[in-house]
């Protein structure tokens, strides 16, 4: 059935084989573009109810992850008045908006690389390929001396960024996260991904992004995002919360524990203050974290629907 192609890409989504919120974003925009080129309807009513039907099971995957929203919301600002005309609508905004995320990538590496000093060793967390294209370029010029990445439990996306990394040569140490302040002294700059910028600045990351942080700004350590505008939230314009994610108790705890009247909360992301942030590099330009809001205003503008739904229109992809 053609509802099976959204529904194993929902799958590989909450099973995390799809991980990294550029890459879950770029995945639901192919996905979307695959169930609009395979559905068999006669009239656009039906289209468009298929359409809305498979945007929501998508987005109900990953609620914190606001690249998937916002991917899923600029395919689905689709236009025309027959099904054919509406399919090549979808099938152009999701080629675009793939197209950002290559693009993305590209100057977020150059732009970065330019605040990292010759000789540094550099930490990491968890697996952004945002905050990897930074720490790649940096290394290609020469600055980078040696990476610390953290194993990013309980799931370990650690392993995936020091396999990248070693095999490009790179040299990298992997650690435990608790031993983030141990080997802060070491470190001269921390560079992180991004779930999700909230409009007055905020990170929101991996679980554990908020102590490497904290750990950064008491060593007095240069703590850099790298960050796609298409990761800056529109929603929190409005005042609503970013809703942080918890993932299954088996992720944490063994069965020998979790069959014990024990309480196991597993949360994904946490939230870091834009206070412990020195600077967020993103495709346009590094910005402090005060001017999130000029980049969810003028970068991707909105639109409010009568129902309150936000429409996202990025201006350009370059």
């Amino acid at each position: 059935m053609q509802e099976e192609i959204v529904r194993e890409a929902a799958e590989k989504i909450v099973t995390m084989e799809i991980r990294g919120a550029a890459r879950i974003a770029r995945f639901a925009a192919e996905t979307l573009k695959s169930f609009a080129e395979s559905l068999k309807v006669s009239n656009t009513e039906e289209f468009d109810k298929k359409m809305k039907w498979a945007a929501k099971t998508l987005l109900d995957t990953r609620p914190t992850a606001v690249s998937l929203y916002n991917a899923v919301n600029y395919v689905m600002n689709y236009s025309g008045e027959s099904v054919e005309e509406k399919r090549r609508s979808i099938v152009e905004r999701a080629e675009q908006f793939v197209e950002w995320v290559k693009n993305a990538h590209k100057n977020i590496g150059k732009i970065g690389a330019r605040r990292i000093k010759k000789n540094s060793v550099v930490m990491t967390h968890c697996n952004s390929s945002a905050a990897l294209s930074v720490i790649k370029e940096a290394y290609r010029q020469g600055k980078v001396e040696m990476v610390f990445a953290t194993e990013s439990r309980p799931r370990r996306q650690g392993f995936i960024t020091v396999k990248e990394l070693a095999s490009e040569k790179i040299p990298v140490t992997l650690i435990v996260d608790s031993a983030v302040r141990y080997f802060i002294s070491e470190v001269d700059c921390v560079v992180v991904g991004a779930d999700t910028i909230t409009a007055n600045g905020a990170l929101i990351n991996k679980i554990g992004t908020s102590q490497i942080a904290l750990a950064a700004k008491e060593a007095r350590v240069p703590f850099m995002v790298a960050a796609e505008t298409y990761k800056f939230s529109p929603k929190t314009l409005f005042g609503d919360l970013v809703v942080i994610e918890e993932r299954n108790a088996d992720e944490v705890a063994p069965p020998e524990i979790l069959s014990l009247d024990v309480k196991v909360r597993n949360p994904a992301f946490d939230v870091t203050p834009r206070d412990y942030i020195d600077v967020i590099i993103t495709e346009i330009g590094a910005i402090p974290p005060e001017m999130a809001y000029l980049v969810i205003r003028e970068r991707l503008g909105y639109s409010l629907r009568e129902a309150g739904e936000i429409t996202l229109s990025p201006k350009h992809f370059d």
